[in-house]
């Protein structure tokens, strides 16, 4: 859970944007799109493998350079 105090003479676009940068850094806004829609975990899994897949591509590129 975030929490945010506004501080003495804070304008509200300060506040407003300070909050945002909060939920960025704590990862809810990824939490929120990730839960969006469901996902089948055979799916989830599917997805998983083929980002690994693609990790383990680029890094043997970059080491034979």
């Amino acid at each position: 859970m975030v929490k945010l105090r506004l501080r003495e003479n804070e304008s509200i676009q300060e506040a407003v944007k300070r909050f945002r940068k909060i939920v960025e850094h704590a990862g809810i806004k990824k939490e929120m799109r990730r839960r969006e829609y469901y996902e089948k975990p055979s799916d989830e899994n599917r997805r998983n493998r083929r980002r690994a897949e693609r990790r383990a591509r680029l890094s043997r590129l970059q080491s034979n350079q």
